[in-house]
């Protein structure tokens, strides 16, 4: 896979994230440091699996005693920020950096992270070959992992079973957004506060761009042409983008234009909604009888599609180490355990094996305990991540990596821009097709450094 050389919009950005990397940093789960200690400090995302991973932390502290570990644990969007901040600039603030399939490779190839494949290949019983692989192959640069997988997932509709059968209704196998339309008019019930659907709506390019990237891809639209012109305003990305809009206005949970997947979790846990197309990893929150009321009662299909023969994601959660790490050695000891064999099934036997983090390791899927508690969606999962490719979800070639994302170091900032359109139209500030012009204007910015003989780059298989 090639990548562009950098563009004026991302030295600009580059510049600008310099200022924020000096931002205050919230930090939790501290401790006193002892002089003999090694300090390390892991920025990741607040979702679920990731607090578990602080909760549990008595473990890795029985096992290296010399190690101190400070958290920097902040909602998506603004951990995304920091952490591109600090580690595209230079900075020295972290030694673990929770990263994605979207950044990995492009910072590698930068030189910004650590080829952890040394380590890992040292380090017994870790056994990286265990790793899914579409996930391993995707946190790969020139075949060494340079980021190991907390989690993997790839999307699938959640959706309450009991209601289907009491309202007479069947999810087909393979299901299509309108299906879904038909199904969340019949069971939405405002008076109720009950939501037919829940989808994202929240503006950031890892929140609504992200179910709405895979509708677009069905629906034949495109970021980018083979030449790279922009193609935002089609009629096919206007066509999905209007009948997303339309879905959540009519059908989907109240204030949809500020709810991400962390609220859309509490909604549907908490029996608010009939269906919720996102991310396979829900499971580890849907599922556990502790907080969600709708335990047992979920059944999952896959992405619905439209002109495709599948639809969905292909993302993973990950841990990498800056290469300004000044303690390589002590982040490997923390990264190796959160992404262990043993970690799993330390998450099993003390939090709940609803909560271990999917999609990660073949291995986990074969834990008898797991197996049992995940016979509704582990299946699911792994066909939802199999068929996670360009040539089964993407009507139209494209010239860029990713399925929810564009593979292209301009992407945050570009993706971030149209998502806050988008987000306007949901919320009725503006109409989809104003949202989506602008949306070009943006684009057609990033296209020209392309078009004017930049390094393109190979889109994936």
């Amino acid at each position: 896979m090639k990548f562009p050389h950098r563009s004026g919009r991302q030295r600009r950005w580059l510049a600008i994230s310099a200022v924020l990397a000096t931002a205050a940093l919230a930090l939790t789960g501290c401790s006193p440091s002892g002089s003999s200690k090694t300090d390390i400090v892991v920025a990741i995302v607040a979702n679920p699996q990731m607090k578990d991973a602080i909760s549990l932390q008595d473990d890795f502290r029985k096992a290296h005693p010399d190690v101190n570990v400070r958290f920097v644990s902040l909602p998506e969007n603004e951990a995304r920020a920091k952490i591109t901040a600090s580690v595209a600039t230079g900075g020295s603030e972290f030694d673990v950096v929770m990263i994605s399939n979207y950044e990995t490779q492009m910072w590698a190839k930068n030189g910004w992270i650590t080829d952890l494949q040394p380590y890992a290949d040292k380090t017994s019983g870790y056994d990286p070959n265990d790793f899914i692989p579409t996930i391993k192959d995707a946190l790969s640069y020139q075949n060494d992992l340079y980021s190991v997988p907390f989690y993997g997932e790839s999307s699938f509709v959640a959706y309450r079973k009991d209601l289907f059968e009491k309202a007479g209704l069947t999810m087909p196998a393979h299901p299509t957004w309108d299906d879904l339309k038909g199904f969340a008019a019949k069971l939405d019930d405002k008076k109720s506060d009950f939501a037919g659907i829940c989808l994202r709506g929240l503006a950031g390019w890892g929140e609504v761009m992200a179910p709405l990237d895979t509708m677009i891809n069905t629906y034949g639209g495109q970021w980018f042409d083979q030449n790279w012109n922009a193609k935002l305003n089609s009629p096919q990305v206007e066509s999905a983008v209007s009948d997303y809009v339309s879905l959540l206005n009519n059908y989907g949970q109240p204030g949809a234009a500020t709810s991400g997947y962390g609220d859309c979790i509490t909604r549907y846990s908490q029996g608010k909604a009939a269906m919720w197309y996102d991310a396979t990893a829900m499971v580890s929150s849907v599922e556990d009888p502790k907080s969600s009321k709708v335990a047992g009662q979920t059944a999952y299909a896959p992405a619905p599609v439209k002109d495709t023969k599948s639809a969905g994601w292909l993302y993973s959660w990950s841990l990498a180490i800056p290469k300004t790490s000044q303690h390589k050695d002590a982040a490997w000891d923390f990264v190796s355990w959160m992404t262990s064999k043993d970690y799993i099934k330390l998450v099993g036997n003390q939090i709940g094996w609803e909560r271990v983090p999917p999609g990660s390791r073949k291995s986990t899927y074969q834990i008898p305990q797991y197996a049992q508690v995940a016979k509704a969606y582990a299946q699911p999962t792994l066909d939802a991540m199999n068929n996670a490719s360009q040539a089964n979800s993407m009507v139209q070639k494209v010239p860029y990596p990713g399925l929810q994302f564009v593979g292209i170091p301009e992407f945050q900032d570009l993706g971030t821009q149209v998502a806050q359109q988008i987000s306007a139209a949901i919320a009725g500030q503006k109409s989809v097709k104003d949202a989506l012009e602008q949306a070009q204007q943006y684009a057609q910015v990033v296209a020209e450094s392309y078009q004017s003989g930049a390094n393109g780059t190979e889109s994936s298989k």
